[in-house]
């Protein structure tokens, strides 16, 4: 029994590996999506100031394009750490959404703060022998990762409470929107108490990070630990199968969707994606189309309708 909390932990870092990877290959799957054409383009260098394109320039496909990573960062890195879209759209919505993600990026740092402490003890290091190393360690493990649960549990609370009492957001509310938020409730729930009467100074937590790390997998000494584990190895592996895998697919937005304005010369995989797009079925059943199922993009796009009208005509 000892073993099955090191066991759930690694099948849940494969399933989530396992997962993103199967995600991001399904999106890379997919049919080429319609170019949206929306500007400014973060990475344009030279026009992103005023919303303009590349597409200005006379001879365009000629010329060398310049790009700038400032650009993206500076877009990503405030949406990122700040939800800044949320800030400027929906106020209100931020207050909730802003302090649930705080919290999950700073129990992600707890995480990583644990498993460093960790590591240097599997090779010797010990933390509490006064280095500074350690001390630093110690002391922002034992801030951050207090200060993640509380912000995470306030949040999660929050938008569950607002998606209940917000008639027009309830309408677009799934079991599962629910569900994943009742889950983190838990999770960060038996962290804090985890934290308060069972590892106050995660050393515990270090303890089996270096156990998982090193393969020496040692009884846990706290049920309640040990219901900690098994539920963040849950989480971990929920996480990338459900709607919040918005956190690493938005990269995809982002690249490949909003900023998406390579040209297509010279491109003959993007030409075989368009060929395949344009030889779909037109299933439209709007009165001007009226062709549903009968003709393919191609037809509409190569097909002139005012030539049919002036023979008419004639």
């Amino acid at each position: 029994m000892s073993v099955i909390p090191y066991l759930l932990t690694c099948l849940a870092l494969a399933v989530f590996i396992v997962s993103v990877a199967a995600r991001i290959k399904r999106y890379l799957n997919k049919p080429l999506h319609v170019r949206w054409e929306l500007y400014p383009v973060a990475h344009d260098a030279e026009r992103a100031s005023y919303g303009g394109s590349y597409l200005e320039d006379v001879d365009w496909w000629k010329k060398p394009r310049k790009k700038s990573m400032m650009g993206e960062l500076s877009f990503m890195v405030p949406e990122i750490l700040l939800l800044r879209g949320v800030w400027e759209n929906n106020r209100s919505l931020w207050y909730r959404s802003y302090p649930f993600h705080l919290g999950l990026y700073l129990t992600a740092a707890f995480m990583g703060l644990v498993f460093l402490g960790g590591v240097l003890e599997l090779f010797g290091f010990n933390l509490g022998s006064g280095s500074v190393i350690g001390s630093i360690i110690i002391a922002l493990t034992n801030v951050i990762g207090p200060a993640g649960f509380l912000l995470a549990i306030c949040g999660a609370v929050a938008l569950f409470h607002r998606r209940i009492s917000d008639s027009s957001l309830r309408e677009y509310s799934s079991f599962g929107h629910f569900f994943s938020l009742a889950l983190f409730i838990v999770v960060m729930a038996t962290a804090i108490a985890t934290w308060l009467f069972a590892d106050p100074g995660f050393a515990m937590a270090r303890s089996f990070a270096a156990g998982l790390v090193g393969m020496k997998w040692s009884p846990i000494p706290s049920h309640l630990f040990t219901a900690q584990i098994v539920l963040g190895a849950i989480l971990l592996a929920y996480i990338p199968i459900t709607h919040m895998s918005h956190f690493f697919m938005k990269y995809f937005l982002w690249h490949d969707i909003r900023w998406g304005d390579e040209p297509n010369i010279d491109k003959p995989a993007t030409d075989r994606k368009i060929g395949e797009v344009l030889n779909y079925p037109v299933t439209w059943s709007a009165p001007h189309i009226a062709i549903s199922g009968k003709k393919t993009w191609a037809e509409i796009a190569t097909h002139n309708p005012m030539a049919e009208t002036e023979n008419t005509k004639e």
